[in-house]
């Protein structure tokens, strides 16, 4: 009867503007992973709101356990998509770590990310800090703030270790970004030694996104780098203090994408664009009216099938704000950014700054020329398809024309140097340029050669 009526709104979709046309699927059954972030929201939101309902589109939504677990699901077929971290469809597709042509047609969100210190950390370098005019820590902390407490561990003969969620992770790369803008070395990748700790001075090991308070709390990292609502969960707990987001890092910066198979996309053509639709829509619901519908969504992230944090702790970061210190809550309205900015067009741009970070530690041993990175970003990021679907609903009326980017030829412009805290601006369409920039890091034909930097 569901589908029936479904038939019959989508028949009567030119008389009616503000209903979705249906397309002719290939496929209407359909289940999608996530991880127990708050940025899975546009799949929790065009579920609960019915967008994938409207799109004739029968979707579940499973919690996967950690990143490997749902990237494996997509690739054999467990999982038709899933909300992913967005350096897991490049790495696939260059075959580092588990190979397979994984491609993304929407990006999730920008910003959402922050790094935590335990409080035995905090309380060490809070006093070296320099305050604002009313008292308050100055953000952002820099990472140099660091350097005494890590001179005293190596005195210990300690290691200071940190948390991030996975090697081809935002946080991984935003950690490190943090890290060596300050001038810390958080060491390098080999093909002979995956570890990342090649030279390091911090020690990053991967820790699923809802341990990092637990695995904190027990003292077995000193800190994380992870999406919300576990920064904020330090703070409610009493465990931990967040010391810089991700907006403030490099403003407006990518985070998740939606990724699928290429073989999906090729075989499954209509149902792709119609799922586009939906996290498209998804997404303009998060951000309208100034944020006016996130009390709503923080209630159902809240819920165990979700995220299952508590209300306040979601609110925390989703309707605007972020506390850093117990009480020292801030305005961030664009913590979380769901539609504004452009935050779900697939920039091949947006692709190219992974491949650098990746090319960066060592992850991608040897170097690239400009064009390769500009191959492997368009062999993955596919705009031509989000196009598609958002002119699908401007034609429905469900959308309006000025919001997207017709335009673009996929870059987006230079990000300036007074947007990133170390100051460097970012093109993507000069990758080696920008390598070459930055102090700290492969550039040009180095190496990794044993513990060495050759070249």
């Amino acid at each position: 009867m569901k589908k029936l009526l479904l038939g019959l709104i989508a028949s009567t979709a030119l008389a009616a503007p503000g209903f979705a046309e249906m397309l002719d699927l290939e496929k209407d059954e359909l289940t999608f992973g996530f991880i127990k972030l708050t940025d899975m929201a546009p799949l929790a939101i065009a579920y609960e709101q019915g967008f994938f309902d409207d799109e004739g589109l029968f979707v579940t939504l499973e919690a996967q356990a950690n990143w490997k677990v749902l990237l494996d699901g997509v690739i054999d077929g467990t999982l038709d998509g899933a909300h992913m971290l967005a350096g897991q469809p490049l790495a696939a597709t260059i075959g580092y770590g588990t190979e397979a042509h994984i491609i993304t047609p929407f990006s999730m969100d920008l910003n959402g990310n922050a790094i935590t210190l335990s409080n035995e950390v905090w309380e060490t370098i809070k006093p070296t800090l320099p305050t604002d005019p009313d008292g308050k820590i100055s953000h952002p902390i820099s990472a140099s703030a660091l350097k005494p407490v890590l001179d005293d561990y190596a005195a210990k003969g300690k290691p200071f270790n940190m948390g991030m969620v996975f090697p081809v992770s935002t946080h991984n790369y935003e950690l490190r970004y943090w890290l060596a803008a300050g001038g810390i070395n958080p060491g390098y990748y080999s093909p002979e030694n995956v570890s990342g700790q090649i030279g390091a001075e911090v020690f990053l090991s991967v820790t699923p996104p809802p341990q990092m308070p637990a695995t904190l709390e027990a003292g077995t990292i000193d800190g994380y780098c992870v999406g919300e609502p576990w920064n904020q969960q330090a703070v409610f707990k009493g465990i931990g203090v967040p010391v810089i987001t991700d907006y403030e890092l490099w403003k407006n910066n990518p985070e998740k994408v939606f990724g699928i198979t290429n073989e999906f996309a090729e075989m499954y053509p209509n149902t792709t664009k119609a799922v586009v639709k939906a996290l498209i829509r998804a997404a303009m619901w998060l951000d309208e009216n100034d944020n006016a519908n996130r009390p709503e969504a923080v209630a159902i992230l809240s819920r165990p099938d979700y995220v299952g944090a508590d209300y306040d702790v979601i609110a925390n970061s989703m309707t605007g704000t972020f506390e850093y210190e117990k009480g020292d809550a801030r305005a961030v309205p664009d913590f979380n950014t769901f539609f504004r900015h452009n935050a779900t067009y697939p920039f091949y741009s947006d692709a190219v700054w992974y491949l650098t970070q990746m090319r960066r530690w060592g992850q991608i041993a040897e170097a690239k020329p400009d064009s390769w990175y500009d191959e492997i970003a368009k062999s993955v990021y596919k705009p031509e398809i989000y196009l598609e679907a958002a002119k699908l609903l401007v034609e429905e009326g469900l959308a309006d024309s000025a919001d997207f980017p017709w335009d673009s030829d996929g870059y987006k412009a230079p990000t300036p140097a007074e947007d990133i805290i170390d100051g460097i601006g970012f093109n993507g369409a000069m990758p080696n340029a920008y390598l070459e920039s930055l102090p700290i890091g492969l550039k040009g034909e180095q190496i990794v050669s044993g513990s060495d930097i050759k070249g």
